[in-house]
């Protein structure tokens, strides 16, 4: 650094890089470095060879490596990477002799190193040491018997001299140890090797028991298989279910027996075979089960065999579905379904018990309603399918007992049990099953089917009595008013009848009020009686003054066919009128008044007519203000009013509405007529 006049120092100038684009060839990091390795290699010197051809020179150099591997075990003689190099160097220098005298010091100090053991034998091999070898194959699998290395080096070794005896006893004294499933297929190999079908046969047999897994059992039937021998593998087949019987029993075991069945054109053994798994295994170890008996039914079935296998596999899935949820009904309908059309009958049965069993946890009606049709379809499966009574019978009684009448109860129930009492004949009881029901829990869909059960039987008195419980029970229900009248009338005591209709009107609180008092009037016209249905009218008419009720009574006088017909009904019409003159709605008011003037065009004449028209609104447009369900406003809707005659003096403002409308269109018409003026 420079030190300037005034004594500042000064700095170097820093270069300013022009260009700043990237080089066109990019070297990265690692590039680097692999070169600089790459560079350093190639740079290092290798050792020249040494050529020895002087016997001492030789000596003093075969000295001299045996110091140094002598100091390097010496320095740790554990490691047994330096007692392998020396006797890996001793060989080289073809001193067999002393290799093999440091392989036993090497022992010596680890006997356990397979390493050793291997290099050792296979030093032995090369020099073609057959008799030391086997001595050291021999104490090799004396001292480690669960090395598998030593077994099969010296078995392969027996076979490559051709010892086939010395290689078969070298296998039997390793089977002693029962050693993994390779060393026995190495066995049978060897015996196949050499056609020893029978020995072969032999050590399966031995080795299905030493290793009993369902794969060596399949094995063993395969090799049977494979050399033809069909009567064999069956029975190896047929053993193995044996042996493994149903509590440990395998699916994979009976697909194979069956899919060698198959493969001998035994189709009915093989769908022998399929339907024992379905019916031994359990339901989760079958799916690959049903795939393979559906294949095979596809393959050689008939149109049942393949129903059976999609019947047995829709089985088990409801099975899964019912293990599952147990009130899922909707799954055991489906289930008792199926088997009502292919299932044996005990079967059904024990399914439909199963169901019934599941009872639904709450005394809630809701929750009860699907269960209610197991025991329906229960019972009805008895008495139409099984044909047996009895049994119906006591499915009946069972479900009544069940059911909790106090809270709730099933009418159905009661009228299908009396119904079938009635089958059977058995009138008595049906009505006793009737009236303990209405005395339990009594409930209008119970009356009712009573009653109709005793109209059907013809017995009206009967049928009185149970009206008459039924009123006491629900004084309201105007239908069974109007049912008790209706019956009266067809038993043609219409006296009787229009007495009850009298009682009837006269309650204190009814359902349908307008009903009733329809079905009187329409029976008072039927049995022509003008003057009661004038009477019922007005009766009405003091309750409610609604449009429809004058309406009807100005039809009834119009259809009655008197000489004073008109008169009476647009008497009916104007007292309609002046009644409804004080309601705020306008618009029965105009309909009404629609009526009366359809009236008067066909019936009436110009001065009645005339009189209508004057009472006719006028429809008039306004506006009114939204509001929502908070009160806020939401803006405006136009909608029509119907401004009636009478309400005009009540409002003198729409009159000065009107005048003022009337001079608005003056106004536009004269400027209209201005504009043209000017225009010409």
């Amino acid at each position: 650094m420079e030190t300037g006049s005034d004594g500042k120092i000064k700095l170097p100038k820093v270069a300013k890089v022009k260009n700043k684009m990237p080089a066109p060839v990019q070297i990265t990091a690692e590039q680097l470095l692999r070169e600089a390795k790459e560079r350093e290699l190639e740079m290092g010197q290798k050792a020249p060879k040494q050529k020895i051809s002087d016997p001492d020179e030789l000596a003093q150099y075969r000295l001299r490596k045996r110091k140094a591997f002598e100091d390097n075990i010496r320095k740790n003689r554990n490691v047994m990477t330096n007692w392998i190099k020396y006797a890996c160097w001793e060989e080289s220098q073809k001193e067999i002799q002393r290799a093999r005298s440091v392989w036993e010091r090497a022992l010596d100090v680890d006997h356990r190193n397979i390493t050793v053991w291997l290099k050792y034998a296979e030093m032995e091999m090369r020099s073609r040491q057959i008799n030391h070898a086997r001595n050291i194959w021999d104490r090799a699998i004396t001292i480690l018997p669960r090395a598998n290395q030593f077994w099969y080096k010296y078995t392969y070794m027996e076979e490559m001299l051709g010892n086939t005896a010395g290689g078969r006893q070298v296998f039997e004294r390793w089977m002693e140890w029962q050693p993994e499933e390779q060393a026995w297929h190495s066995y049978i190999n060897f015996e196949l090797r050499y056609k020893e079908l029978d020995r072969a046969r032999s050590i399966y047999e031995r080795f299905v028991l030493v290793h009993p897994e369902v794969k060596n059992w399949i094995k063993y039937a395969k090799f049977e298989e494979k050399h033809h021998y069909v009567g064999s593998a069956r029975n190896v087949y047929e053993r193995g279910v044996e042996f493994f019987g149903e509590e440990n029993m395998d699916e994979k075991l009976l697909i194979a027996f069956a899919k060698f069945e198959e493969s001998q054109k035994e189709h009915e053994r093989a769908r022998v075979i399929y339907k024992y798994a379905l019916d031994h295994l359990p339901k989760d170890k079958c799916q690959e089960i049903y795939k393979q008996y559906t294949i095979h039914e596809k393959k050689f079935g008939d149109r049942e065999g393949i129903e059976d296998v999609i019947v047995s596999k829709r089985r088990f899935q409801y099975e899964e579905e019912v293990k599952l949820n147990p009130h899922n009904y909707d799954a055991w309908f489906d289930y008792l379904r199926l088997l009502e059309n292919d299932g044996e009958m005990e079967q059904v049965r024990d399914i439909y018990e199963r169901a019934i069993a599941n009872v639904p946890p709450s005394q809630e009606k809701r929750h009860w309603r699907r269960y209610i049709y197991l025991w329906i379809n229960y019972a009805l499966y008895e008495e139409l399918e099984a044909e047996d009574m009895e049994r119906t019978r006591q499915v009946y009684q069972a479900c009544l007992e069940l059911l909790p009448h106090k809270k709730f109860t099933f009418a159905k129930i009661w009228l299908l049990f009396a119904q079938f009492e009635i089958r059977q004949k058995n009138l008595q009881m049906a009505r006793k099953i009737m009236g303990a029901a209405i005395g339990k829990c009594p409930k209008d869909k119970l009356f009712r089917g009573y009653i109709d059960l005793e109209i059907q039987l013809r017995e009206f008195e009967r049928c009185r009595i149970l009206y008459e419980k039924f009123l006491e029970f629900n004084s309201e229900n105007c239908t069974t008013w109007m049912k008790y009248a209706e019956l009266e009338i067809i038993l043609g005591d219409l006296e009787r009848a229009r007495a009850i209709f009298e009682l009837a009107i006269n309650q204190a609180k009814l359902d349908m009020p307008e009903v009733l008092w329809k079905a009187y009037i329409d029976f008072e016209m039927e049995q022509e009686e003008y003057d009661k249905t004038r009477s019922l009218y007005r009766m009405l008419l003091q309750r409610t003054h609604h449009i429809k009720v004058w309406l009807s009574y100005a039809q009834f006088e119009l259809s009655t066919g008197n000489e004073d017909y008109a008169v009476r009904t647009r008497h009916v019409y104007r007292d309609a009128h002046n009644s409804l003159k004080d309601s705020q709605e306008k618009e029965e008011r105009m309909m009404l008044l629609e009526s009366w003037k359809d009236f008067e065009h066909e019936h009436g004449d110009d001065a009645s007519q005339a009189t209508v028209e004057k009472q006719m609104p006028k429809k008039v447009k306004k506006r009114r203000k939204i509001q929502t369900e908070d009160g806020s406003d939401a803006g405006w809707e136009e909608y029509f009013d119907y401004i009636f005659p009478d309400n005009e003096t009540a409002q003198p403002n729409l009159k000065l509405l009107a005048m003022a409308k009337r001079w608005k269109q003056t106004q536009e018409e004269k400027e209209t007529d201005t504009t043209e003026t000017d225009d010409t």
